[in-house]
């Protein structure tokens, strides 16, 4: 698999942690699973039931264990492309409504050919199989046929935050392994500010021939000879933050395409004549996998813009149909707001089931939890189902679940609050790796488990609540933000004797960051620290990261063993005024 490591088991290793005496479970085994099973009954497993299960299939080795291999048997992007240009070639696959301009449709007949066209230009210039092309590009259709081409020809198309500074992008270029990049002219600036070493940069809608315009790449789509079919071939990284200093590089398989592609229409009932606005970034797993994989998979219409519009929201609906969207915080405003327009649009997805939005915003909401590297929604619920107000859901179908006392490893029993686990393929239902970083990747699992970091709590039902995340990991307008990451900035600068950096409430980014500093006895004065505070944030983070405000303190309120409660600081911010 080229330089990605093989994520299956060594030679005689076991695919289960070891069983342990004792009436104590382990962290490393938890006690239950939950999973829905595919008659979509609810069924509570004990951990030998379902490694009894898992040992029926053994001898069809998939990453991270052994399934089925007819689930993904024979099965890739391009095979998905192929497959709807053939049986729907006239229906609208992708269709572009620019904030300015004109818009264009592709049919999935003109979507397989400009995507082919684009394999053979990238082929032609050195691109093949296991290379890492950077495309660090807003919304728009070069950016979805650049990263469906590198999927074509075996490549993989590493998407970034274009809210990125140039040591950033460094970063992201290095930690990939990216040898050449796609993107756009107001980005190519600091892209090349980042001294990245690459061997070509083609831009979007560029005109000089150095850097290359995107148009040059297009080559003649009969020059393409395809590749064989390869379902756990990588496809694509996207970067999360976590709690570590640095953002991960999480990679999908084309496996994990399909399975999106499968998995995801069946949990927000999407139909081949629906049409899904995609308004959020494309380097985002939403995006992508949530909304565009769905689309692909049940041969329906992607609507993409640039970016979520207020002022054009309604007009956008109105004129293609939409069916389907995304929900975030920010769209309920326009979606509530008296004397809407009649439209096609019946389905919202959204975070957790809530009866009342329903009625507020004139849709159904169908919950939906996931990330980055469970690749789509891995706990949901529909309306249909009449769960409680707040539920995240029902682990989906090919995932399990459990609810896990971090500290102890013990079985959380009902009403208690957790951490949540799942557990799916990697490489399949659950990401493959983290490109690069084989010691972050043992850290994310326990056994076969990916712990997500998210507190949640088990109710009645096997319905999933949420509670917290990670008190480390902050979510700031859909961007997730590592304090970690924060802190290492802030603590580099001279005066700075000891910083905790914490999520302050937000009403319409849900929380923003705020740093508590206290200062050395030689720093300069508060405000002085202060400006310079932001000034390296402001040099060496995307501007989500830096902080709102910075809070001078004599302390921090500690815990055992001299912790930081991050909990209090918490409090303490909120107890501010709102910014």
């Amino acid at each position: 698999m080229d330089d990605f490591a093989d994520p299956r088991r060594g030679e005689g290793e076991s695919v289960h942690p070891p069983e342990r005496s004792g009436r104590t479970r382990s962290v490393r085994e938890p006690v239950f699973a939950i999973s829905l099973t595919s008659s979509k009954t609810l069924a509570y497993r004990s951990r030998a039931d379902a490694d009894r299960a898992d040992d029926e299939h053994e001898g069809i080795p998939m990453a991270g264990g052994t399934i089925d291999g007819f689930q993904v048997h024979g099965q890739d992007i391009p095979w998905l492309l192929r497959h709807w240009a053939e049986h729907r070639p006239e229906h609208p696959a992708l269709v572009w409504e620019p904030a300015e301009g004109t818009g264009r449709t592709w049919t999935y007949a003109e979507l397989l050919r400009d995507t082919e066209r684009l394999a053979a230009g990238l082929t032609g210039r050195g691109i093949g199989r296991g290379a890492k092309v950077l495309v660090h590009s807003e919304n728009c259709p070069e950016m979805v046929l650049a990263w469906l081409a590198c999927a074509t020809v075996g490549a993989v198309a590493v998407t970034t935050n274009t809210r990125a500074t140039p040591a950033e992008i460094a970063y992201f270029v290095e930690r990939a392994d990216c040898v050449a990049a796609v993107t756009q002219p107001h980005l190519a600036a600091p892209l090349a500010q980042s001294g990245a070493a690459l061997e070509w940069v083609a831009v979007i809608d560029g005109t000089a021939p150095d850097p290359l315009p995107f148009a040059d790449l297009y080559d003649d789509a009969a020059t393409w000879t395809g590749r064989p079919i390869e379902p756990l071939l990588p496809f694509g990284i996207m970067f999360t933050s976590g709690t570590t200093s640095r953002p991960k590089a999480v990679v999908h398989t084309h496996a994990n395409a399909i399975w999106a592609s499968r998995s995801g229409p069946r949990s927000i009932d999407l139909g081949p004549d629906d049409r899904y606005l995609i308004h959020l970034p494309f380097f985002h797993v939403n995006a992508q996998s949530w909304s565009f994989f769905s689309v692909l998979g049940a041969g329906a219409t992607a609507v993409l813009t640039p970016k979520w519009s207020t002022s054009r929201f309604w007009d956008v609906v109105t004129r293609h149909g939409i069916t389907h969207m995304s929900l975030m915080p920010f769209c309920f405003g326009v979606l509530a707001a008296p004397n809407r327009p009649e439209t096609a649009l019946r389905v919202g997805v959204f975070g957790q089931v809530a009866p009342a939005l329903d009625t507020m915003l004139g849709l159904r909401v169908y919950a939906a939890f996931g990330m980055t590297e469970t690749v789509t929604h891995a706990i949901t619920g529909k309306p249909t189902e009449h769960l409680p107000a707040r539920s995240m859901g029902r682990p989906a179908p090919g995932y399990s679940c459990a609810v896990v006392d971090p500290e102890t490893g013990r079985e959380c029993a009902e009403g208690e609050v957790g951490e949540l686990w799942l557990r799916g393929q990697r490489g399949v239902q659950l990401f493959l790796e983290y490109h690069g970083d084989p010691q972050a990747t043992e850290a994310a699992f326990v056994g076969d488990w990916f712990r997500t970091g998210d507190m949640v709590l088990l109710g009645a039902g096997g319905n999933v609540f949420y509670r917290e995340r990670d008190k480390d990991l902050l979510k700031v307008g859909g961007e997730n933000v590592s304090a970690r990451e924060v802190e290492d900035v802030i603590g580099a600068i001279p005066g700075v004797g000891s910083v905790a950096v914490v999520g302050k409430h937000h009403d319409f980014l849900s929380e923003v960051v705020v740093a508590f500093v206290i200062r050395k006895p030689d720093a300069p004065e508060e405000g002085t620290l202060e400006k310079r505070i932001l000034a390296a944030c402001r040099e060496r983070l995307s501007d989500y990261k830096v902080p709102r405000a910075v809070y001078f303190v004599d302390a921090f309120p500690l815990g055992t063993l001299d912790k930081v409660l991050k909990k209090s600081l918490r409090e303490l911010a909120d107890a501010r005024p709102a910014l």
